[in-house]
Order: C-alpha cells, then structure tokens, then sequence
C-alpha cells in the first residue's frame, strides 16, 4: 500500500477540514476555501465537492489545494499532522526485509531496466488519464435523474489516484518511485489491460 492509500484510509476531508481551522456545521457543510463563499456551499465528508465553484476531490486534493502543495507534499503533511506512521514502518519493514526481498528486486536492479519500467508506466498513466478525463465530459449524465454511466463513475473515482501516481513518477524522489513500481506495479498493467479492454468493446 503507498501513501496515497494509506492517508485516505486514515483520514477523511471533514477531519482535515477541521483540523486545519474550518468550521463545519451539523450537516457537514462548510464554506469554500477556494472562493469567495459567505454561505457554505462546500460539502465534505470522505472527499469534498463545493457546489458552488466546483472544487472536488478527496483529501489528499483537499489539502494540496488548501495549502497549495503538489499531492506528495499534501501526502506526507496528513501523515505527519495525523500522525499516521507510514514512513517509518514502510522503511523499518523494507530495512528488516531487505535480504529476504534480494531476489525479488534484482531483476529491476539496472538503472536501464528501471528507466525502461518506469517510462512504461508513465506512457500507460498517462493515457488512462487522459481516457478518464474523455469519459467525464462523454459520459456525463445530462440531468439528475439520469443514471450514471459505470465509465463516469470510473472517471470521479480514479483521476485524481491516477494523477498521484504521475506526479509521484515525475517528480518524487528515486526511492518513493522504485518503492511505488515495486508495490503498484500490477495495478498499472491492470490499467493497460483495461485500456485495451475497452478499446476492443468500443471500436467504432
């Protein structure tokens, strides 16, 4: 699990709206951080969506915005802030694991097939994000009453991970990038499979 997973899994967009200084009333509205707003039209819960600007996300996004912070930043700040341990157990874990992992990570050892693996991945993000932002303005239902469409629903739930781990391969530092293609490297070839998945359902 990365930090990403494990910040979400801890804390919740009402908890860091209220530890950061914002009142939140009975029905768990508040006002928006990120507009002019006198009367709260924020909503916020395990994610936020204002109603008024449009500003949404969960609370990774929540706190990069707050704080204008890339979501690495806003990442490790929730845990340092909720004192969520998950840098130091992830590394006294690997530490005290490291010879019993040898063989697992020699094959990814080289700085060449690392670079390969990496850009990879990068390619495969990138057009699934790129495919999640078609299917939001696609797939968006026309009015309230419309049922949402399984790739709409897709698309609210996986940008904002998708761009997490783009901006954790970009532009985090060497560790916490082999560390996330050690541990989510099967998530993103489920990613490509599900590309190519949908391209083939979807041929025109």
């Amino acid at each position: 699990m990365n930090i990403f997973q494990t910040v979400k899994e801890n804390v919740t967009a009402r908890q860091a709206a209220e530890q950061y200084g914002l009142k939140v009333n009975k029905n768990g509205m508040v006002c928006c951080p990120f507009h002019d707003d006198r009367h709260p039209s924020m909503k916020v819960d395990r994610g936020f969506c204002c109603f008024a600007c449009g500003a949404k996300g969960d609370v990774i996004t929540f706190v990069a915005d707050f704080f204008h912070l890339a979501p690495l930043e806003a990442a490790k700040k929730l845990a340092e802030d909720f004192q969520i341990p998950v840098f130091t157990d992830n590394a006294r874990k690997r530490n005290a694991s490291k010879k019993k992992e040898k063989p697992k990570r020699t094959f990814y050892q080289t700085e060449k097939k690392f670079e390969e693996w990496e850009r990879e991945s990068i390619r495969i993000l990138s057009d699934y994000l790129h495919l999640l932002e078609e299917w939001k303005i696609r797939y968006a239902p026309k009015t309230p009453e419309e049922e949402w469409k399984a790739e709409f629903i897709e698309a609210c739930q996986q940008t904002e991970k998708i761009n997490y781990y783009l901006d954790l391969l970009v532009f985090g530092e060497l560790q916490d990038r082999i560390e996330f293609l050690l541990d989510s490297g099967k998530d993103v070839k489920r990613i490509e499979k599900r590309m190519e998945e949908y391209r083939r359902n979807n041929k025109e």
